[in-house]
C-alpha cells in the first residue's frame, strides 16, 4: 500500500500562497468562492492563506461582489503598496520609463530624448525619479531593452564594442535595485508570444526593422537567445549583390537606395514609405528592394529554423513594406512558401515585452518575500 504524499506545513502554505496571488495578479479582486473556484483549494486553507497574506501586507479589501446572488460577499486584491518595477526601452534617440505594479498595471510614464553629449545612465535615473514621484512606493527592480547584443551576464557589445557590464552597473547604482538588460528586439518578440500574434503561433521569428534591423526568435513557445546573445542578429546575413559584412537593410542602406533613386537622401524610412503608399514611383521602387532583402533575410531564417510565420515589426510592418514583403513571397512561393504577418504592437513592442516582463519579475520577487519561511537567528534553535 503506497503511502500518502506528506510535506511541512511551511511548504504547502507556500504553494497555496503562491496560487492565491497568481489568481489575484491575473485576474484582480477576487472573493473567496472564486478562489476556491481557481485555485481548488477548500474554504478553509483559503480562509487561512488570505489571512496570512494580510498579516504580511500583501493583500487588502477591495469591495464587495453585488452581482451574484444572495449576500453581497467581499473581494480581496493584491496590496497597492507592494511596490512598483520599471520598464524601460532605449534607442539611439531616447529613453521611454513606464512603471508597473504587481498586476502588470501602468502606474506613471516618462519619455524623453537623450540629451546631446548626455549621460544616458543619468538620463534614465532622472525619467524613473520623474515617475516615482507620481507613483509612490518601494523601486525593486527594472527591466530594460536596448540595441545591441546582451550577453547572458548582462554586457552590451553594440557599434562601440563590447561594454563589460558597465551599463547595467552604473545603472543599478543609479537606481538602488537589480536591473536586467534585454535586447530590445528580444523584448519585442515576448510581447508577441505573450499577448500578441505569436500567442497562438508554437513557433515564429519577428523582424523588426527601425534604424537597424534585429530578430527575434520563438522556438516551441520559448525565446530563443543562443549560446551569447547573438541569435537573431540577422542584418549581416550574406546576400547577393551585398558585400559580405555590410548590412542589408537599415537607415544607411535606405539612405544609399534613396540616392541612387533621386530621393531625398535625409529623409527617415518612413517618409519614404508614407511616399510610396501615395504612388511615388521612385518611393515604390526602393520599398520593393527593401522589400526583397527582408525576403531573403526571411528565407535564409526559414531554411535553418522553418518558423511557422514571420512577424514584421516597427517600420516593417508599415502597410506599403508588407504588401512589398508579400509580392516577393507570391513570386517564390512554389520554391519556398513563407507566412507574413504584421506586428501587435509595432514601434511600441519592446516596450510592451519590457512592461510584461517588468510586471512578471516582480510578482516573483514580491512572492518569494513574502511567502519564503522565515529564517532563524543565527546560532538560534
Amino acid at each position: 500500500m503506497s503511502r500518502p504524499l506528506a510535506g511541512p506545513q511551511t511548504l504547502l502554505r507556500t504553494l497555496n500562497g503562491r496560487a492565491i496571488l497568481e489568481r489575484l495578479a491575473a485576474s484582480g479582486p477576487q472573493t473567496r468562492a472564486e478562489l476556491m473556484a481557481a485555485t481548488g483549494l477548500s474554504r478553509t486553507a483559503v480562509t487561512q492563506v488570505l489571512r496570512m497574506l494580510d498579516a504580511a501586507g500583501a493583500v487588502a479589501a477591495a469591495g464587495l461582489d453585488r452581482d451574484t446572488r444572495g449576500p453581497a460577499a467581499g473581494r480581496v486584491g493584491l496590496h497597492p503598496g507592494l511596490g512598483h518595477a520599471a520598464a524601460v526601452h532605449v534607442d539611439h534617440q531616447a529613453a521611454h520609463v513606464v512603471l508597473v505594479d504587481a498586476t502588470g498595471a501602468v502606474r506613471a510614464e516618462r519619455h524623453g530624448p537623450f540629451p546631446v553629449g548626455g549621460d544616458r545612465v543619468a538620463h534614465i535615473a532622472a525619467l524613473v525619479a520623474a515617475c516615482r514621484r507620481s507613483a509612490k512606493g518601494a523601486l525593486h527592480l527594472a527591466v530594460v531593452g536596448v540595441p545591441g547584443i546582451v550577453g547572458s551576464d548582462g554586457a552590451i557589445r553594440d557599434d562601440q564594442g563590447p561594454d563589460g557590464g558597465a551599463f547595467r552597473a552604473a545603472l543599478t547604482a543609479a537606481l538602488d535595485c537589480p536591473v536586467r538588460i534585454e535586447n530590445d528586439v528580444n523584448l519585442a518578440a515576448l510581447a508577441e508570444l505573450t499577448t500578441g500574434v505569436g500567442a497562438d503561433l508554437a513557433s515564429f521569428a519577428l523582424l523588426l526593422l527601425d534604424d537597424d534591423l534585429g530578430a527575434g526568435i520563438v522556438i516551441d513557445g520559448a525565446l530563443h537567445r543562443g549560446f551569447s546573445g547573438v541569435a537573431g542578429e540577422v542584418m549581416y546575413l550574406p546576400q547577393t549583390p551585398v558585400p559580405i559584412g555590410a548590412p542589408v537593410v537599415g537607415a544607411a542602406v535606405v539612405s544609399d537606395l534613396a540616392l541612387g533613386l533621386g530621393l531625398d537622401v535625409d529623409a527617415p524610412f518612413l517618409a519614404h514609405l508614407e511616399a510610396a503608399r501615395h504612388g511615388d514611383d521612385a518611393a515604390r521602387a526602393l520599398v520593393a528592394e527593401i522589400g526583397r532583402r527582408l525576403f531573403l533575410v526571411a528565407g535564409s531564417v526559414a531554411l535553418v529554423l522553418d518558423p511557422e510565420a514571420f512577424i514584421l515589426g516597427g517600420e516593417a510592418a508599415h502597410p506599403a513594406l508588407l504588401d512589398a514583403v508579400e509580392r516577393v513571397a507570391e513570386e517564390y512561393s512554389a520554391q519556398l512558401s513563407l507566412r507574413f504577418v504584421a506586428s501587435a504592437f509595432g514601434p511600441e513592442a519592446p516596450l510592451v515585452g519590457a512592461v510584461g516582463e517588468a510586471a512578471s519579475a516582480l510578482r516573483a520577487e514580491v512572492f518569494t518575500r513574502l511567502l519564503a519561511p522565515s529564517r532563524p537567528a543565527a546560532g538560534g534553535r
